[in-house]
């Protein structure tokens, strides 16, 4: 069992604890960390002979801890590429999703906006999905990797599309009733990332769903290959990402209104 799952087994286990261990994890600064520095404090967790609990009282060891769990996927054990890690993830979507509520001018202007944002978040998802592996166990990463990727490029250019649809409207029709001019300004955009962004996940996650992850015992020991916990892993994934986008879209509106208030 990788170091990372072996962490979130014991100090995971209620809300409160994956918040706190979170909330640490997130620091940018782990964003400069180089390879050979991750390496060393993965040998510095598995040399530790402490359980988890009493190792994260050690200063050293607990920032050891952090490190690995911000720049290791816990699926695989590989080092995440840094503009990739979970504390990069905001620092990068805020811009993007700034780019993508203001006004543009002209619809190309609006696409490429969209397609920067959907592309970063497609790459998010494959850096940090599960294991690569058929339901048989045989390992074929390499097939399911380039089918992952042509899935990745038609959901990406198939969301930049869609997500620019309101502001084609607006653009190309130049609608004067009010309700329509609202509809396309501040209803429609909030909903239609939401659900591009779970579209987004499900098909670039699509092997879980296929394949399913691997499952284990009490023990850590692998016990075979789950469908129902893969579809788990990709509802959950895609429900967390639609909301996060869904609230982004709403702020600027909710917040200009009471401003003007």
């Amino acid at each position: 069992m990788d170091l990372n799952l072996q962490f979130w087994r014991s100090e995971g286990k209620t809300f409160f604890q994956r918040f706190r261990h979170w909330t640490d994890i997130l620091d940018p600064t782990f964003l400069f960390i180089s390879s050979e520095e991750i390496e060393k404090a993965r040998t510095l967790l598995q040399a530790s002979e402490e359980n988890i609990t009493e190792s994260l009282r050690d200063k050293k060891i607990n920032e050891a801890w952090k490190l690995s769990l911000a720049s290791v996927n816990s699926g695989t054990g590989e080092t995440i590429p840094a503009l990739l890690r979970p504390p990069a993830f905001f620092p990068f979507t805020v811009p993007l999703v700034i780019a993508v509520i203001l006004p543009h001018r002209q619809t190309r202007h609006a696409l490429m906006c969209q397609f920067l944002f959907h592309t970063y978040t497609s790459g998010f998802s494959l850096a940090n999905g599960n294991s690569l592996k058929e339901s048989n166990g045989t390992p074929t990463e390499k097939e399911i990797a380039h089918k992952q990727l042509l899935l990745a490029v038609g959901a990406v250019t198939y969301s930049s599309c869609m997500g620019v649809i309101p502001h084609y409207m607006l653009t190309r029709y130049k609608p004067k009733a009010p309700f329509v001019q609202l509809l396309c300004k501040n209803i429609i955009p909030g909903p239609l990332t939401a659900l591009l962004c779970a579209f987004n996940v499900t098909v670039i996650r699509n092997s879980e769903l296929e394949n399913g992850i691997e499952v284990m015992d009490s023990k850590g020991q692998v016990i075979g290959m789950s469908q129902i916990a893969g579809r788990k892993a990709v509802e959950e994934t895609a429900l967390s990402r639609a909301a996060v986008f869904a609230t982004a879209m709403f702020i600027p509106d909710i917040a200009l209104h009471f401003i003007k208030r």
